[in-house]
C-alpha cells in the first residue's frame, strides 16, 4: 500500500519537472511493458478473452493513468485528490456485483454509502472550490480503476506478468498517440523532461505498477474483488504522509474528518460479508 500511496505525491513531483501528464502515463506504461515482457510466458488467448484483455488494457493502462496524471497536473492540493481516489473501491464492488454476480450485503451498502458521504463532506472544504476539475478527473480515474478490477477477474487464469505486460503495451500505445495529438511533438517533450521527471516516471513504472499493482492483481487469482480491494483503503495514509514530507501540505480539519469517514468505511468493508 505504501507504493500505491506514493503514486500521488511522486506523480505530482514528476509533473512539476517539465513532464506532460499524458506523456508521463505513456512512458510509465512503456516501462511496465519493457520490464515484464522478458519474464512473460506469451500465449495467444482464446476469442472469449480478447475483450477482457483489451478492456483491461484500456481501463487500467490508459484510463487510470490518463485521468490520474491529468488530475494531479491541474490540482494544487493533493489531500482531497488522494482521498477521492478511494471511490475506486466502492465503485469496483458495485460494478463487480453486476458483472461477476458478487453479492453485496445490506451492511456493505451502508458502508459504501458512508464512504461517498465522506467524499461529499470533503467537498465542503473551501479550498476545493478551485479544485473542482481535479476532483472530477480523479473520480473518472476511480471509475476506470474499479472497472479494471472486473476485467482482471476474467483474466485470473493467465500469468499475471503476461496480463500486465499486455496492459502496459495497450496503455502505452493509446497514451502516446493521445500525447502526440494533444501535447505536441513526442521527441521534443521527451528531450525537455528533467532528471526529477525521469526518476518519477521510472519509479511509477517499475515500483508502483510492477510491485504495487501486480501484487494486488495476483491476489485476484484466489479472492473476490470485494475481499481484496478494501486493503486499498490503506494507501491514503501513506500518500498523505508523503505529501506532507515532499510538499509540506497539511490537510484541513474538514478534509481530515471526511478522510477518516472514507478510510474507516472502506476498511470495514473488508470485515463485512
Amino acid at each position: 500500500m505504501f507504493f500505491l500511496g506514493s503514486a500521488y505525491p511522486l506523480g505530482k513531483f514528476g509533473l512539476n519537472a517539465s513532464t506532460n501528464p499524458l506523456l508521463f502515463g505513456a512512458l510509465r506504461m512503456g516501462i511496465v511493458f519493457l520490464f515484464l515482457i522478458p519474464f512473460s510466458k506469451f500465449e495467444i488467448p482464446s476469442r472469449k478473452f480478447i475483450i477482457p484483455f483489451i478492456g483491461f488494457g484500456i481501463c487500467m493502462g490508459a484510463g487510470v493513468n490518463m485521468f490520474l496524471y491529468l488530475s494531479l497536473n491541474v490540482s494544487s492540493i493533493l489531500a482531497p485528490i488522494t482521498i477521492g481516489a478511494q471511490l475506486s473501491i466502492p465503485l469496483a464492488i458495485i460494478i463487480s456485483s453486476f458483472f461477476l454476480n458478487e453479492k453485496i450485503s445490506y451492511k456493505k451498502w451502508i458502508l459504501i454509502f458512508t464512504s461517498f458521504l465522506g467524499i461529499v463532506l470533503i467537498a465542503f472544504d473551501p479550498r476545493i472550490v478551485d479544485e473542482i476539475l481535479g476532483a472530477l478527473l480523479i473520480f473518472a480515474m476511480a471509475f476506470f480503476y474499479g472497472l479494471s478490477q472486473v476485467f482482471s477477474r476474467y483474466l485470473k487464469d493467465f500469468d499475471v506478468k503476461f496480463t500486465n505486460s499486455m496492459m502496459g503495451l495497450i496503455g502505452f500505445l493509446i497514451l502516446i498517440i493521445l500525447s502526440g495529438i494533444f501535447e505536441g511533438n513526442i521527441f521534443k517533450q521527451i528531450y525537455e523532461i528533467e532528471i526529477k521527471g525521469w526518476l518519477s516516471i521510472i519509479y511509477a513504472g517499475a515500483i508502483i505498477s510492477i510491485l504495487g499493482h501486480m501484487m494486488m492483481f495476483y491476489l485476484y487469482k484466489f479472492y473476490p474483488v470485494g475481499m481484496v480491494l478494501p486493503f486499498y483503503a490503506l494507501f491514503p495514509i501513506f500518500g498523505l504522509l508523503l505529501t506532507f514530507i515532499i510538499f509540506g501540505e497539511v490537510p484541513s480539519l474538514i478534509t481530515i474528518f471526511g478522510g477518516i469517514i472514507v478510510i474507516t468505511s472502506i476498511y470495514l468493508l473488508q470485515k463485512t460479508r
